[in-house]
Order: C-alpha cells, then sequence, then structure tokens
C-alpha cells in the first residue's frame, strides 16, 4: 500500500495533515487510519477514532465489493474533524437498501455511515468513478 502524509496550510493559516493511501482491504484502510490519528494533536477521543475505524472500513470494503477496488483513501484532519475521502471507479452511487437480517446479503453498512458522519456527499469523479466525502467531528 502506497502512502503519503502532507501537511499543508489553509487560507486562514490552519494547519492541515493529510494522508493518502491506496488500501486493497478494510483490514489496511483501519491500519491507515490508526497510523493517520496517532500523529495528531490534539489527540482525537477513542469514541472519534473508534466511529473513523468503524466508517473507513465500511466505505473501503463498499468500495472493494461493488466497485472492485478503491483507487484512493484521503485523510484529512483540521480543527473541526477529521475527513474522509474514497474514491473508486464505479460511477454508481450507493443505494439504500433495507438491511437483511438474515446476513445474506448485508445492507448496514451505507446506513453506519450515514449515522456516524457529520456529513457525507457522493459526487462523480473526473476519471468516470465516484468519490464518497464523509466527516467525522473531532
Amino acid at each position: 500500500m502506497d502512502d503519503r502524509i502532507l501537511m499543508t496550510f489553509s487560507p486562514d493559516g490552519e494547519t492541515r495533515t493529510d494522508f493518502i493511501c491506496r488500501p486493497e482491504k478494510a483490514a489496511d484502510a483501519r491500519d491507515a487510519v490508526s497510523a493517520f490519528v496517532a500523529g495528531l494533536h490534539p489527540a482525537p477521543t477513542s469514541h472519534m477514532v473508534q466511529n473513523l475505524l468503524i466508517l473507513v472500513s465500511e466505505l473501503v470494503t463498499n468500495a472493494v465489493l461493488h466497485a472492485g477496488a478503491v483507487t484512493a483513501l484521503w485523510l484529512t484532519a483540521d480543527r473541526r474533524g477529521v475527513h474522509v475521502r474514497v474514491t473508486d471507479p464505479s460511477p454508481a452511487h450507493p443505494q439504500d437498501r433495507t438491511p437483511d437480517l438474515t446476513g445474506l446479503t448485508g445492507g448496514f453498512g451505507w446506513p453506519m455511515v450515514q449515522r456516524l458522519a457529520q456529513e457525507v456527499q457522493v459526487r462523480d469523479a473526473a476519471n468516470g468513478g465516484k468519490v464518497i466525502l464523509a466527516t467525522v467531528p473531532r
């Protein structure tokens, strides 16, 4: 998994930390999130980290399952929250569906992402895929 950490400054002078990688599975994404949050100051609460780990796991799992791959996972932190961008090669947007209580066909991940995130957006990517943006408050 290739990864990069970038330090940037926003127009208002706030320092922002960015982490970019391309996980092949949810476990890789969780490792990336853990490494990313370990370097944040002030440190996020354990509750926030748990929410972020679940959210990223679900987004990456869905991208691998429904789109075949994750083309990028981009984590950005500022004083307001951690912002997650997951890109994949499929133009199909996530669909709400009734969760399967028998466990055969899922349906729990997307509603969970929507509950854990303060904000969720789905945008078409320039390459024909999509980008899912989600913010977990700090």
